[in-house]
């Protein structure tokens, strides 16, 4: 009985005669715990991309960065990653609350390379390792359940150029994101972020906000 596979699925396999491959891959090459060097890959990375499924079954997909590092895996099956400041409708972490399954894919657009990891997650706001993260609201557990790595023809090289200036980072406080900054959300801002804008040139208008977006600045 395959743990990845319905009648969908086979239908296609059928299809277009890759049964025998998807059966390879399944009983091959999905594994269940970490390999030395996938654990090396995911401490390089510095961002990914998290799937969920809401409370009404849909599903979605963010993007989650931070400096290189800052998914940890902390055992064969199991890694963290941190929680930032974000636009407050915690939609991903909300969702994991709802139904903990969740999908991960680690990319390198330069090599190119990408793992994907399946597994259940879990959220806790005072982790032990929280001091670990300068600026995180909570960490985030995954306990895996598989991992493989994916085809790689079809991803594009593309090269970084520098990271994000609102990585949080110890000592500092992250810059004031643009959009805070509109005059349409103030009386939305979390407490924390009230009273902040004569300290940063004052409130600004969606056609101005528009101007930071269009140069990377949002």
């Amino acid at each position: 009985m395959s743990k990845f596979y319905a009648d969908q699925h086979r239908a296609l396999q059928d299809r277009f005669d890759s049964r025998r491959m998807a059966d390879f891959l399944e009983g091959g090459h999905v594994h269940t715990e970490f390999a030395p060097d996938e654990q090396k890959f995911i401490g390089k990375c510095d961002m990914f991309f998290l799937s969920t499924v809401d409370a009404s079954g849909r599903p979605t997909v963010s993007y989650k960065g931070g400096a290189e590092g800052f998914v940890k895996v902390t055992g064969p099956a199991e890694l963290i990653f941190p929680s930032y400041d974000g636009n407050g409708m915690f939609y991903s972490m909300g969702n994991i609350q709802v139904e903990p399954r969740v999908g991960l894919l680690f990319m390198d657009f330069e090599k190119p390379y990408r793992l994907r990891v399946q597994g259940s997650a879990t959220i806790d706001l005072e982790h032990e390792r929280l001091s670990e993260y300068p600026g995180a609201q909570f960490i985030t557990t995954v306990a895996v359940e598989s991992v493989w790595v994916n085809c790689s023809r079809y991803i594009h090289k593309y090269q970084k150029l520098g990271t994000s200036k609102y990585v949080p980072k110890a000592g500092r406080d992250a810059p004031f994101p643009a959009w805070k900054r509109l005059d349409i959300v103030q009386e939305a801002l979390p407490e924390k972020d009230q009273g902040k804008l004569a300290e940063i040139g004052g409130s600004i208008t969606l056609e101005q906000y528009a101007e930071f977006a269009a140069k990377g600045e949002g």
